[in-house]
């Protein structure tokens, strides 16, 4: 694909940033008959024609272009994604050494492995393809054989979620749903169904924070407020010998397979089917608390409209949660919504505890493990905050 011979998308005004993401309003139009099909490898030019990089094209989309290179000797073929990939794995293998704990990884972490749109988990012998972009879905089996040079044997299973079909106005038709696989982590093991509405299966971006709150526990009584599968229930019973644990939470199909996690560990965990808000109500009225609490809920928006609300969830749930605490108890608060920032977050954090008359003293901020790594020009990679304090 040498340059010229790929369609082109022109900027509007000159680009004068570093992120990949280039949005519809800064490029032209251009007519109909001469527009780019949807999920082409295009050439971006600048307004003066000087060519500025390469990369897949959506006239639906509100991402216009998705830049995968500014080398204009690279074209975007098999042998790219398979130098892609290797970088990706030299990072998880060679750095992070990420295969000596656990078999379950993130091996391509979109923008910050240079494939804006893909998505990639490794759960032992199977792979799960998650895609964000049409361009890239379009090039599924360059991408396929790509990772067939690393992992001949694995099993694939790709999809992606119902509003990026929308947004991308892609229709992917997934494979048959494989069948739940078990994967280990520090020793421990757990269940992961792709396929289902817990995105690839397993939530290894919190690996080091399962971790490190099993560390931190060392005994006591141990609260997870939106456990999903039961993570930290399990790091915080078996590897924190935590004497009494809890786990909670509102979606009935996580609490069977958190459950299914707690006896596949031999962990002795209580998990409750509730609403985190009268639950946590009636525990604060009881005056039960607990030495560790954990609040790790979902995402809470996906628009920039509506974060002031989901701030305002946070500061609804962190004020139940901090209720909870038993005085020099730890909390560890989590949010995944990359549109909050880690400074409104902290915010509401603030707004909580004050509304609960707890003084909440902060230890520690840590994010995502290492191989879902961000770049420093695309702050929104960076989604994940965690922050671990005291309560008094």
């Amino acid at each position: 694909m040498a340059t010229g011979l790929l369609p082109v998308v022109k900027m509007k005004t000159p680009k004068k940033f570093s992120h990949p993401w280039v949005f519809q309003k800064m490029v032209e139009r251009g007519q109909s008959e001469t527009r780019p099909k949807n999920g082409s490898v295009v050439d971006l030019l600048d307004t003066d024609g000087s060519w500025v990089g390469r990369g897949l094209y959506n006239g639906h989309s509100r991402i216009a272009v998705r830049l995968l290179t500014e080398n204009n000797l690279e074209d975007i073929t098999e042998d790219f994604f398979v130098d892609r990939f290797r970088r990706a794995l030299q990072l998880r293998r060679d750095v992070l050494k990420l295969e000596e704990v656990t078999d379950a990884y993130r091996l391509v972490h979109s923008e910050a492995d240079g494939l804006s749109g893909l998505v990639i988990d490794r759960f032992g012998d199977m792979l799960v393809i998650e895609y964000f972009s049409s361009g890239m879905y379009r090039l599924h089996k360059v991408i396929e054989s790509a990772l067939r040079h690393f992992f001949p044997d694995a099993k694939i299973y790709f999809f992606a979620q119902e509003h990026v079909q929308k947004q991308e106005s892609i229709d992917i038709r997934s494979p048959k749903i494989p069948d739940p696989i078990i994967v280990t982590e520090h020793g421990l093991k757990f269940h992961v169904a792709p396929g289902t509405k817990h995105k690839t299966g397993f939530f290894c971006d919190q690996r080091d924070n399962r971790k490190l709150l099993a560390d931190l526990n060392r005994g006591g009584r141990v609260l997870d407020i939106c456990c999903n599968s039961g993570g930290f229930a399990v790091y915080g019973k078996t590897l924190g010998g935590g004497s009494e644990v809890t786990g909670l939470d509102l979606d009935e199909e996580v609490i069977e397979l958190a459950g299914k996690n707690a006896k596949l560990n031999d962990a002795e965990i209580k998990f409750v089917h509730a609403d985190l808000f009268p639950w946590l109500r009636e525990a604060a009225t009881k005056k039960q608390t607990w030495d560790t609490v954990i609040l790790d809920p979902s995402k809470q928006t996906r628009s920039r409209e509506d974060v002031h609300s989901a701030l305002k969830k946070y500061c609804d749930m962190n004020r139940q949660a901090i209720s909870v605490v038993k005085p020099g108890g730890v909390f560890a608060t989590f949010s995944c919504t990359g549109l909050v920032s880690e400074d409104e977050f902290l915010e509401s954090i603030r707004r909580g505890a004050f509304q609960a008359g707890r003084q909440v003293q902060i230890f520690k901020i840590s994010g995502a493990a290492g191989d879902h790594p961000h770049l420093v020009n695309v702050p929104e990679s960076r989604y994940l905050k965690a922050v671990w304090a005291r309560v008094w």
